[in-house]
């Protein structure tokens, strides 16, 4: 029911393999997509994968640092050149929008779409629309940051096989219309009614996306019944403990142990500090994971997608080129 799509991994700077955070998130109900910050040139990660600034929904921006907010100005500047009318949705702290519109001022940038911006520090606390929820949660870190649940809700019909088989319906067209839920006259003149024979189906998922935060156990509500946890793994525990609590970043070892600890059971690691964007780094880094954590466990990667099914387990998909 969900489609994830990293668009940047690394923290605080891009590297030749990484670009600065960006997250896609495709709920799988429409064509439309969130994006979870926008580093700087994420937009220029949207050119290698099939996602379109007009089928964005929304943005969700966890805090206000750089490294999750330079790219904002550009990708909206975009979007007003390509023509885009459609409101665009603004889930972010109050300074990245007063930071923007002293940007829009400078640079005589106009957009031509509502830019509909909802206050993650604010008295509301969840974003609806129809069959998904956004909920934010606060965050442990330098400034204020918050963590975002997306929970999608889905009804389809499902053919009662079993009721039609039974009455001696053998699979055919009329399984078809009943399933499109129109009624259907068997050769004998009995009729079936499409209300019998169907029932609704509802499927449910949620993932929670965490924000810069040296706090994992903060996110223990939102993670209750979600399928998923992307959550940064700036350091291994051993660098965290020597660079100190300035930075205010997770180890892996810190979130591989609340991962397994609220029973999420798909952990995807990312933000990676750039001291690892080595394959060994990489390495060292899942290895700390899974001394803690035995679920299904990925280290994000650039372009990479990861589908979160409905057996409740993420498939990892081919990366982009």
């Amino acid at each position: 029911m969900f489609k994830l799509t990293f668009l940047g991994t690394s923290a605080g700077m891009p590297t030749k393999y990484r670009n600065v955070t960006s997250l896609a998130v495709q709920p799988g109900l429409s064509r439309d997509w969130w994006m979870v910050d926008c580093g700087e040139a994420t937009q220029h990660r949207l050119q290698h994968v099939p996602l379109t600034v007009h089928e964005l929904a929304g943005i969700c921006i966890t805090h206000v640092h750089g490294d999750h907010t330079y790219g904002l100005p550009g990708l909206l500047a975009s979007a007003a050149m390509g023509a885009r009318k459609r409101p665009l949705v603004l889930i972010a702290p109050r300074a990245v929008r007063l930071w923007l519109d002293a940007t829009f001022e400078h640079t005589a940038l106009a957009l031509p779409f509502p830019l509909v911006h909802v206050e993650v520090d604010g008295g509301q606390q969840s974003y609806e629309e129809a069959g998904l929820s956004i909920t934010w949660h606060r965050l442990s870190h330098r400034v204020p940051s918050v963590g975002f649940r997306f929970a999608a809700e889905k009804s389809r019909w499902k053919l009662d096989t079993e009721a039609l088989r039974a009455r001696g319906v053998t699979p055919g067209p009329g399984w078809g219309e009943l399933q499109a839920g129109r009624n259907v006259q068997l050769d004998d003149g009995t009729l079936l009614l499409a209300s019998q024979f169907r029932k609704a189906q509802v499927e449910r998922a949620a993932i929670v996306v965490g924000g810069d935060n040296d706090a994992p156990q903060l996110l223990a509500d939102a993670c209750k019944g979600a399928q998923l946890l992307v959550h940064e793994g700036t350091y291994t525990e051993a660098i965290s403990q020597k660079v100190g609590p300035g930075p205010t970043h997770s180890s892996v070892q810190q979130v591989a142990q609340f991962a397994a600890q609220a029973g999420v059971p798909n952990l995807i690691l990312t933000h990676f500090s750039p001291r690892y964007d080595s394959a060994d780094g990489m390495k060292e880094l899942e290895a700390e994971a899974r001394q803690s954590y035995a679920g299904q466990l990925f280290l994000a990667r650039d372009l990479a997608s990861y589908e979160l099914h409905t057996d409740g387990l993420v498939h990892k998909l081919e990366a982009a080129r």
